[in-house]
Protein backbone atom coordinates (compact mmCIF):
# COMPACT_ATOMS: atom_id res chain seq x y z
CA UNK A 1 0.00 0.00 0.00
CA UNK A 2 2.81 2.42 0.89
CA UNK A 3 4.49 1.59 -2.45
CA UNK A 4 1.27 2.44 -4.25
CA UNK A 5 1.03 5.83 -2.54
CA UNK A 6 4.71 6.49 -3.13
CA UNK A 7 4.42 5.71 -6.83
CA UNK A 8 1.36 7.95 -7.17
CA UNK A 9 3.22 10.81 -5.52
CA UNK A 10 6.22 10.19 -7.78
CA UNK A 11 4.04 10.25 -10.91
CA UNK A 12 2.37 13.42 -9.69
CA UNK A 13 5.70 15.15 -9.10
CA UNK A 14 7.06 14.06 -12.48
CA UNK A 15 3.90 15.33 -14.17
CA UNK A 16 4.15 18.57 -12.28
CA UNK A 17 7.74 19.05 -13.38
CA UNK A 18 6.98 18.23 -17.02
CA UNK A 19 4.00 20.59 -16.97
CA UNK A 20 6.08 23.39 -15.49
CA UNK A 21 8.80 22.85 -18.08
CA UNK A 22 6.34 22.89 -20.98
CA UNK A 23 4.66 25.97 -19.52
CA UNK A 24 7.97 27.82 -19.30
CA UNK A 25 9.00 26.80 -22.82
CA UNK A 26 5.74 27.97 -24.38
CA UNK A 27 5.23 31.02 -22.17
CA UNK A 28 4.06 34.11 -24.06
CA UNK A 29 6.33 36.34 -21.95
CA UNK A 30 10.05 36.96 -22.21
CA UNK A 31 12.45 34.98 -20.06
CA UNK A 32 12.97 37.86 -17.63
CA UNK A 33 9.23 38.43 -17.24
CA UNK A 34 8.64 34.71 -16.76
CA UNK A 35 11.38 34.45 -14.13
CA UNK A 36 9.96 37.48 -12.32
CA UNK A 37 6.48 35.97 -12.46
CA UNK A 38 7.70 32.60 -11.19
CA UNK A 39 9.69 34.28 -8.42
CA UNK A 40 6.65 36.27 -7.34
CA UNK A 41 4.45 33.17 -7.37
CA UNK A 42 7.05 31.20 -5.41
CA UNK A 43 7.15 33.97 -2.79
CA UNK A 44 3.35 33.94 -2.61
CA UNK A 45 3.39 30.16 -2.25
CA UNK A 46 5.98 30.34 0.52
CA UNK A 47 3.95 33.00 2.35
CA UNK A 48 0.80 30.91 1.97
CA UNK A 49 2.55 27.79 3.28
CA UNK A 50 3.96 29.70 6.26
CA UNK A 51 0.54 31.17 7.05
CA UNK A 52 -1.13 27.77 6.86
CA UNK A 53 1.62 26.21 9.00
CA UNK A 54 1.11 28.94 11.61
CA UNK A 55 -2.66 28.36 11.58
CA UNK A 56 -2.15 24.60 11.88
CA UNK A 57 0.26 25.06 14.79
CA UNK A 58 -2.25 27.34 16.56
CA UNK A 59 -5.04 24.81 16.04
CA UNK A 60 -2.81 22.02 17.34
CA UNK A 61 -1.94 24.07 20.42
CA UNK A 62 -5.65 24.73 21.05
CA UNK A 63 -6.49 21.05 20.68
CA UNK A 64 -3.64 20.11 23.00
CA UNK A 65 -4.84 22.59 25.61
CA UNK A 66 -8.40 21.26 25.36
CA UNK A 67 -7.10 17.72 25.68
CA UNK A 68 -5.20 18.64 28.83
CA UNK A 69 -8.33 20.21 30.30
CA UNK A 70 -10.42 17.12 29.53
CA UNK A 71 -7.76 14.85 31.00
CA UNK A 72 -7.63 16.98 34.13
CA UNK A 73 -11.42 16.83 34.54
CA UNK A 74 -11.40 13.08 34.00
CA UNK A 75 -8.63 12.68 36.55
CA UNK A 76 -10.59 14.70 39.11
CA UNK A 77 -13.74 12.70 38.38
CA UNK A 78 -11.88 9.40 38.69
CA UNK A 79 -10.22 10.51 41.93
CA UNK A 80 -13.62 11.49 43.36
CA UNK A 81 -15.07 8.12 42.34
CA UNK A 82 -12.16 6.21 43.91
CA UNK A 83 -12.49 8.24 47.10
CA UNK A 84 -16.24 7.60 47.23
CA UNK A 85 -15.59 3.90 46.75
CA UNK A 86 -13.06 3.89 49.59
CA UNK A 87 -15.49 5.64 51.90
CA UNK A 88 -18.29 3.22 51.01
CA UNK A 89 -15.94 0.29 51.60
CA UNK A 90 -14.87 1.68 54.98
CA UNK A 91 -18.53 2.19 56.00
CA UNK A 92 -19.45 -1.34 55.02
CA UNK A 93 -16.35 -2.71 56.70
CA UNK A 94 -17.15 -0.91 59.98
CA UNK A 95 -20.76 -2.24 59.92
CA UNK A 96 -19.56 -5.82 59.96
Amino acid sequence: MADNVGSKVTYFLVGLGVGALVGVLFAPKSGEETREYLSKRADEGRDYAQRKARELRERAEDLLERGKEVASRQKESLSAAVEAGREAYQREKSKS
